[in-house]
């Protein structure tokens, strides 16, 4: 073999290891979520996932809007959040209810009961143990809840844990529709949601 075809052949071998590595990285698509039961099976199910958008919390004269990226990895997620008002970006780490919060000067504290520990530190709270199921729009099948449907069978409304979950708006997401925006909102805080991507592996 030719230098120069040796060359060729080591390009080529390159490409192919991009173009693989890229493909890997692509968000797979959801099974077909053809009724209610299969929907909540498939999506409970899911052990990594992603989703990018934008948050909004207000509790009295208290709240931010921001960015959040949401990245659930069996029971762990890690959330960003960042927003104005002087809270530069938080990010939380976390199971369940046990958390770490990240503040902005990079101070690490661990948060036995988050959603109260959120409210005492900020005076709002986001529902962190049940978002990430509230955000595939299923309850939190940990949790009794009473839930409500729209016309089209998708989920409209639930009751969990002391929040009203309303699901706004749906669109593509996964090859399936997925939530795209929602409110939670319970006795003292008021959180809203806007989904712009998401990402299943």
């Amino acid at each position: 073999m030719s230098p120069r075809s040796f060359h060729r052949l080591i390009l080529f071998a390159l490409a192919v290891l991009v173009l693989t590595s890229c493909a890997t990285k692509r968000s797979a698509l959801l099974p077909e979520l053809t009724d209610w039961k299969t929907r909540q099976a498939v999506l409970t199910s899911i052990e990594h996932w992603e989703f990018k958008g934008r948050v909004g919390v207000s509790a009295g004269d208290e709240g931010f809007n921001g960015k959040l990226n949401w990245v659930q990895k069996a029971d762990r997620f890690q959330a960003s959040v960042s927003g104005p008002l002087g809270i530069g970006t938080v990010k939380l780490d976390g199971v369940g209810e046990s958390v770490n919060l990240t503040d902005r000067k990079g101070v690490v504290t661990r948060l036995e009961d988050a959603e109260r520990d959120l409210q005492l530190r900020y005076g709002w709270t986001i529902p962190v143990k049940s978002l990430r199921y509230w955000a595939l729009g299923i309850p939190d099948p940990s949790i009794p809840a009473v839930t409500e449907f729209a016309a089209d069978g998708s989920l409209s409304k639930l009751r969990q844990a002391g929040w009203q979950v309303v699901v706004r708006q749906y669109r593509e997401g996964g090859g399936q529709t997925m939530p795209r925006r929602l409110v939670a909102e319970n006795e003292s805080s008021k959180v809203r949601l806007v989904i712009d991507r998401w990402l299943f592996y």
